[in-house]
């Protein structure tokens, strides 16, 4: 068995290729997907901004400023059917301008969106895992809010700076 070479003639894969430039790649690859994960959190963040600045200007000049392709990607275009659960939940948190927690948000669906809350088994466990979800797309920061874990929109925001009385939360 002289050279890598197995009883039946082949090379153990270690030895057919260089594993330290294989290593390599990785190393980069990995450096180049956390780059990228970065990125779009800043441009989640951005896009949030942005869709909160035309939201507010449409709330004080009227929706009328705003064209039909925008409305709809603000999500202010009533389509007749009601928006994705994630998506609704995404405009409480936005529009709030507060830190909210999984029972205001289930409190604001009672009391404008109770066909959609009415949909879900569990609607705080549904609430609580989409404003994770929000987290982890660099959308909300959780925060303490009153002694309960609550929400806050990211909208550019520094990270060292919490809001309102809130205390960010390490993740």
């Amino acid at each position: 068995m002289e050279n890598g070479q197995k009883t039946n003639g082949s090379l153990r894969p270690t030895d057919r290729y260089d594993v330290g430039h294989v290593q390599e790649v990785v190393r980069q690859a990995h450096g180049e997907l956390r780059q990228l994960l970065q990125q779009r959190a800043e441009i989640m963040k951005r896009i949030g901004t942005v869709k909160q600045t035309i939201s507010g200007l449409a709330n004080l000049f009227g929706d009328g400023l705003l064209s039909e392709e925008l409305m709809e990607l603000v999500d202010r275009k009533s389509s007749g059917r009601q928006p994705g659960f994630t998506k609704a939940c995404r405009m409480i948190l936005m529009e709030a301008g507060r830190a909210m927690n999984a029972r205001d948000i289930c409190d604001h669906f009672q009391r404008k969106m109770p066909a959609m809350l009415a949909r879900h088994k569990d609607p705080m466990a549904s609430v609580t895992t989409v404003l994770n979800r929000l987290v982890e797309y660099g959308e909300a920061q959780p925060v303490v809010s009153n002694g309960r874990r609550a929400w806050l929109w990211i909208a550019e925001v520094p990270t060292d700076t919490p809001l309102h009385g809130e205390q960010r939360l390490v993740s």
